[in-house]
């Protein structure tokens, strides 16, 4: 399966956006998206910070799991 191409721009804007649809994470933030060293695979890139607002660590947790896993699929940073 073909991913598509985005910017670390895009791609942090589109993390963002799906973290904040997951319930109880509408006030954390995805600050940036950052490149896997190394990585020859799509999935080229991580959330490596996630500023929580007041949204739960175990929410904020399983959803960046599931933001990562959808977009991942998806696209790839370049």
């Amino acid at each position: 399966m073909m991913t598509e191409a985005k910017s670390q721009d895009e791609l942090t804007r589109l993390a963002d956006d799906a973290l904040r649809a997951h319930p109880g994470c509408e006030t954390a933030r995805v600050p940036a998206v950052a490149a896997l060293p190394h990585s020859h695979s799509d999935r080229n890139w991580e959330i490596p910070n996630v500023v929580l607002g007041d949204s739960l660590i175990s929410d904020v947790d399983r959803a960046v799991m599931s933001v990562h896993r959808q977009l991942g699929r998806k696209f790839h940073l370049v």
